[in-house]
């Protein structure tokens, strides 16, 4: 019964496979479109490593160029990320200073500067903003930051003469709150004169004086005026005068250790 059954799903299996459509044999004319177009990738790669070795040593020429003459920076043109990234490569290797500016897939371009002449705030600011740099544009960025460092000046002055007569009501305030007299406003002996009496009340309203010689010490008797080569001076007696006494304690347990030992051969040697 057990062989009919599986006979049976052989059969159904078979028939499955049977029905299937078999993969598309790859005839010869496939086999050579393939064949020229992984060619035609490896030529693309290469040519594209050959125009990036060329693009390189153009990038070297130019930057020892400029490491030699007294132009403070250099720009190109726009260009894709792997060109750009070429040029920040080179210029980290050269010792120069490699910023992009523009946007992504339209005129991202690099600026090579030389070390000792880093871009200023103003200049990186234009350059974001698309506006490229000149001497008229860092003559106009120039005016631009000092308007405005007048500006915030006079807010500045505006702001703490505006503060000066509220400051000064304020501390006249606080100083004719501090001269005036605290009174309670309520009488304590005639609230608790049914609980403590009127002689108790007398008593406790009574002014307490605190006692001068307990319970206070002075603040400078708190100070260690000791100098720091002092203080670790005494750690390190201290120290020493452990380790002596634990030396001592060591021996001494030492002593008696071997006092016992002969005194129990000692007694052995009599029972003997």
């Amino acid at each position: 019964m057990r062989n009919c059954e599986f006979v049976g799903k052989m059969d159904l299996l078979d028939s499955i496979l049977n029905s299937m459509d078999a993969p598309p044999a790859t005839n010869e004319q496939q086999k050579t479109l393939i064949k020229k177009q992984r060619e035609m990738m490896e030529r693309m790669q290469n040519k594209q490593k050959e125009e990036l070795l060329r693009f390189r040593k153009y990038v070297e020429e130019r930057m020892g160029r400029f490491a030699k003459d007294d132009r403070t920076c250099i720009e190109f043109q726009p260009l894709d990320k792997v060109h750009r990234s070429v040029i920040h490569e080179i210029a980290e290797n050269g010792g120069f200073i490699a910023m992009s500016f523009g946007r992504e897939d339209e005129d991202r371009h690099s600026v090579v500067y030389k070390k000792e002449h880093p871009p200023s705030e103003d200049e990186v600011t234009a350059r974001r903003n698309g506006e490229g740099w000149n001497k008229d544009i860092a003559k106009e960025y120039s005016e631009r930051r000092r308007e405005r460092l007048a500006q915030e000046q006079s807010e500045k002055q505006t702001a703490n003469s505006s503060a000066e007569p509220g400051c000064s009501s304020s501390a006249a305030h606080n100083s004719s709150i501090e001269g005036a007299e605290v009174k309670p406003t309520s009488n304590y002996k005639a609230k608790y004169a049914h609980l403590i009496g009127e002689s108790a009340a007398l008593q406790a309203a009574r002014k307490t004086e605190t006692n001068q010689s307990y319970g206070f010490v002075p603040s400078k008797n708190k100070k260690d005026m000791r100098s720091i080569e002092q203080t670790l001076a005494d750690i390190q007696a201290k120290k020493r005068l452990k380790l002596q006494q634990q030396q001592q304690e060591r021996e001494q347990e030492q002593q008696d250790c071997l006092t016992t030992t002969t005194a129990e051969q000692t007694a052995d040697d009599e029972q003997q």
